[in-house]
């Protein structure tokens, strides 16, 4: 089995293009449950587009959906297309789903309201935030320059890889790679133990990976091997090639400045919800007893927020919390 992760931007910026269209459809299918099914829906306002057995399907709805997917001027034909024959299907099912009357089920009910209270929370979190201005350049620049590692000294890995189940890397295979002197020494002794593997090559870069672990490969010799374990498959790993992949700040400046204002809107609205917190009155009740010490009562939580984006984000965070999306 081969395969390989490497691509060109283009072809993966075009990729990522593709996917977002396709998946407007399951969106607009996925918001059905937000619908009164069980009820005979008003008379919807806007010039009807279609009809759907005797249901109306308007301008004003297909121009939200459009307004969400908020696709580029060359694909908003293709995408307004696109999106009202999933209008369409969303109406099939719903009227599918008021006939068997899936609107009264404890759990939709739930999921309804439970949907409800988020998009009201994030409206008035937004009205209360305002309008966060963007980076300017100086803030832009600044960032820039502070993180060299992942923008004027990017550095790129080639690396030639085995993949295999976490079950087979035992104390043999281990001590066998540890006497390989080449990736290829364990391919061959994994076939005559019959041990099945995948083969790729991929590249990562300074950017998508954590700063211990890019600090670690530029130490390595090429061709050294080593393991890293993500659950139940391990994948066997060496340097093929370490290259300067340099990012100008021109090149980096929009994702720059979007990780920037996405920062500053999450500040924002952590602050917002932290001033909330300090004039409210909040209990915790039926909490399972905690083993030592009791805690404080009504000791106040952080609000539920991911973790702030740092220089040093982990591996499994956003390629945006380190800077650069997409930059490959």
């Amino acid at each position: 089995m081969k395969h390989s992760e490497q691509s060109s931007p283009k072809h993966r910026h075009g990729q990522r293009r593709h996917t977002q269209v396709l998946g407007v459809g399951l969106l607009v299918l996925a918001a059905a449950v937000l619908s009164a099914c069980g009820e005979k829906a008003e008379k919807k306002p806007g010039q009807a587009l279609a009809s759907v057995n005797g249901e109306e399907i308007t301008v004003l709805q297909l121009n939200e959906e459009l307004a969400r997917v908020n696709p580029q001027v060359a694909q908003q034909e293709g995408a307004r297309k696109q999106l009202l024959e999933a209008l369409i299907d969303r109406q099939l099912l719903q009227s599918e789903a008021a006939k068997e009357k899936i609107d009264r089920d404890p759990k939709v009910v739930q999921a309804i309201e439970r949907a409800k209270a988020t998009i009201v929370a994030q409206a008035y979190l937004q009205k209360r935030v305002g309008t966060i201005p963007r980076p300017t350049k100086a803030e832009v620049e600044a960032y820039y320059n502070q993180n060299p590692q992942f923008f004027s000294n990017r550095k790129q890995f080639d690396m030639n890889q085995l993949v295999l189940a976490s079950s087979d890397v035992t104390d043999e295979t281990k001590k066998v790679i540890d006497a390989s002197k080449s990736i290829e020494e364990v391919a061959k002794w994994l076939d005559q133990q019959k041990i099945r593997y995948g083969r790729g090559q991929l590249s990562r870069s300074t950017t998508e990976l954590p700063p211990e672990l890019s600090t670690r490969l530029q130490a390595m010799p090429k061709g050294q091997l080593f393991i890293i374990r993500e659950g139940q498959r391990s994948m066997l790993l060496s340097i093929a090639d370490v290259k300067d992949a340099p990012v100008s700040l021109e090149q980096a400046r929009p994702q720059i400045e979007q990780f920037l204002f996405n920062k500053k809107n999450k500040e924002a609205a952590e602050a917002a919800v932290k001033q909330l917190r300090s004039t409210a009155k909040i209990e915790y009740m039926n909490q399972p007893a905690a083993t030592g010490a009791p805690a404080p009562a009504a000791a106040p939580a952080a609000a539920p927020a991911p973790a702030a984006p740092a220089a040093n984000a982990s591996h499994g965070e956003d390629v945006n919390a380190r800077g650069v999306a997409g930059l490959k």
